[in-house]
């Protein structure tokens, strides 16, 4: 098929690395896997940071723009067989998408679309709103954890609905893990208010609890609260925390091959790819029992996850996997096992055509 791909949150060209930037990526490359012809439509950014009006405004305007654009590409060469809209939602809602594929009678598919009753007031209601539209209007909305898929199912009943599981491309990791340093821990996460500066400060209260113990920390990510990052950890001992910073994402395997433990709480995560990719590379996970976390990891398996807020029981996580080195080998080789096996793109790739079977023109 002849696919018009568009990311309102961010796109796949976009100049900053994020999880939502590589999973737009990695389903642009599933796509291809499959002989599908993709392209990135538009590169607009639908991104609202807050509700204001006259922001709103402006993006609609400059999405009719879009529309108009492609409207006239598409009647002198052709329309694509299908829309596909990557991660939709109240604060990015798809503004070109749904009238397109309404005008040119073709089928509209969502992935990692999410609705949230808690945020129906105000502008936000009225962005859900554009959301729960194109939910029911797509021939098919794929859902990557079942929050989002329970959340879809009660806002909007009549919504076609499947599940996809996260995945990464595991091309990038070795067949065998090397030999780890069980002592390091390794944490990859932007630095930036709000889920991300929680998660840090939790991370730094729960290291403070096991000062005892020889643990060192690699912290790879940057931001804008990286000075707020660099306060919550200054009562730790400096030496014990390597800095990195933002790193291209091909040399993260690297970093994370040089670790034995990933360390993350989790706030706000939809899933977290990072996640994965520590597995990946035989790392198991220090995480909450929160948000989307459990999507990506297997608690007892290939993670332990703490109750979420409660700082001593992460601590007591992490001590565990330090002192206890067999029960750490043996979540190693688990965690490498069930990415490599279970969430690489290749089998996303195959899920995801089946999927898209179902709603091909032809």
């Amino acid at each position: 098929m002849r696919i018009a791909f568009y990311a309102p949150l961010k796109s796949p060209n976009h100049p900053v690395a994020s999880g939502d930037r590589q999973m737009a990526r990695m389903l642009v490359k599933a796509l291809h896997s499959y002989g599908h012809s993709v392209e990135i439509v538009s590169e607009l950014r639908g991104f609202l940071r807050e509700p204001v009006q006259d922001n709103f405004d402006k993006l609609r305007t400059e999405a009719q723009g879009e529309i108009a654009r492609l409207s006239k590409l598409w009647a002198r060469d052709g329309r694509p067989d299908l829309w596909f809209s990557y991660h939709p939602y109240y604060k990015a809602p798809d503004l070109i998408g749904p009238e397109l594929a309404s005008v040119f009678a073709i089928p509209y598919v969502t992935a990692e679309a999410s609705y949230s009753n808690r945020r129906n007031s105000g502008l936000w209601a009225e962005t859900q709103a554009l959301v729960a539209q194109s939910v029911e209007q797509a021939a098919l909305n794929i859902c990557f954890t079942r929050r989002d898929h329970q959340g879809l199912a009660e806002a909007i009943p009549n919504a076609t609905l499947s599940m996809l599981a996260p995945f990464i491309d595991t091309s990038a990791f070795l067949k065998t893990p090397p030999p780890s340093a069980p002592a390091r821990l390794v944490t990859v996460a932007m630095m930036r208010p709000g889920d991300k500066l929680e998660s840090y400060g939790m991370l730094a209260k729960a290291l403070g609890l096991i000062a005892h113990l020889p643990w060192t920390l690699s912290v790879v990510g940057d931001g804008p609260a990286r000075a707020d990052v660099a306060a919550l950890f200054a009562g730790l001992p400096a030496e014990r925390i390597e800095w990195l910073g933002a790193i291209e994402p091909t040399a993260v395997p690297g970093v994370l091959y040089g670790g034995g433990i990933y360390v993350w709480p989790g706030f706000g995560e939809a899933y977290g790819v990072a996640y994965l990719e520590a597995q990946a590379a035989g790392l198991p996970v220090v995480a909450q029992d929160i948000a989307g976390v459990p999507e990506v990891v297997r608690h007892g398996e290939t993670s332990f996850l703490t109750p979420p807020g409660d700082v001593p029981a992460f601590a007591a996580a992490i001590e565990r996997l330090l002192t206890q080195e067999d029960e750490r080998a043996l979540l190693s080789q688990a965690a490498w096992r069930f990415v490599l096996d279970e969430r690489s793109l290749d089998m996303a790739a195959t899920r995801l055509a089946e999927l898209l079977a179902k709603v091909s023109p032809s």
